[in-house]
């Protein structure tokens, strides 16, 4: 029987760094190994010296008030603006937003009720004035019965049909990067910032367990850097 030691393991993932292995696949190798020796046979926890990949820290991708609009000025049909409207204006996940149902919306408080968002906790967020009105006509002209966004017979809409149709518009509108859904709801935190909205607000709108998650925005919004005097313009 070979037998493997932690020299073998480290150069083991060693090579798979050599091999441009992702993070990822690196630390579910590193779980692989520690897993087969600390629980199926027993051992100690010999492995936990294994430097593991430093996780990427990314700022978000934000896009300005201007793009935003383009956006949604270019989608195909008012369901299609209702859905780019609702994603930003609202700052809610794809997922959260193909869960909406009709009865989720309360006009009367201008509010948007999540259910069960992640983390299994409701919130409520933003119900825009612009949107109710297209959100009216829109419910004239499709008529859905459960979900507010339906697809065919009536069933949920996918999420891979939202993703296409921010795509799609963004393309149309000569935005020069891929626009996905969760750069709206960056897009809706950053400029609610930019506004002067408080952090802690912005927290419970977006459904975030600690103020750490949001506070990535403070790095991407504008107003972080206009204070600052570009020593090339002095």
């Amino acid at each position: 029987m070979i037998q493997i030691n932690e020299n073998d393991v480290r150069n083991y993932i060693l090579k798979l760094i050599q091999e441009n292995k992702s993070d990822s696949y690196i630390n579910i190798a590193i779980n692989s190994i520690k897993f087969y020796y600390e629980s199926v046979l027993g051992m100690p926890n010999r492995f936990y010296q294994i430097e593991r990949p430093r996780k990427v820290k990314k700022l978000p991708k934000v896009l300005s008030k201007e793009d935003v609009l383009k956006i949604i000025t270019n989608t195909n049909n008012l369901k299609h603006k209702c859905i780019v409207s609702l994603l930003y204006s609202s700052g809610i996940r794809r997922n959260e937003l193909i869960n909406l149902k009709i009865t989720d919306i309360d006009s009367k408080r201008m509010l948007i009720l999540i259910e069960a968002a992640k983390g299994k906790k409701d919130r409520y967020t933003l119900l825009s004035n612009t949107l109710l009105k297209d959100l009216r006509d829109y419910y004239k002209q499709w008529k859905p019965e459960s979900y507010i966004f339906e697809g065919v017979y009536g069933k949920q809409y996918s999420a891979q049909s939202v993703g296409q149709i921010v795509k799609n518009a963004a393309i149309k509108a000569g935005i020069q990067i891929t626009v996905t859904p969760h750069m709206l709801r960056h897009s809706f935190a950053t400029h609610l910032l930019e506004d002067g909205v408080d952090l802690r607000q912005i927290q419970v709108l977006l459904g975030h367990s600690s103020t750490k998650t949001t506070e990535i925005y403070t790095h991407v919004a504008t107003t972080t850097f206009k204070k600052i005097k570009n020593p090339l313009d002095i």
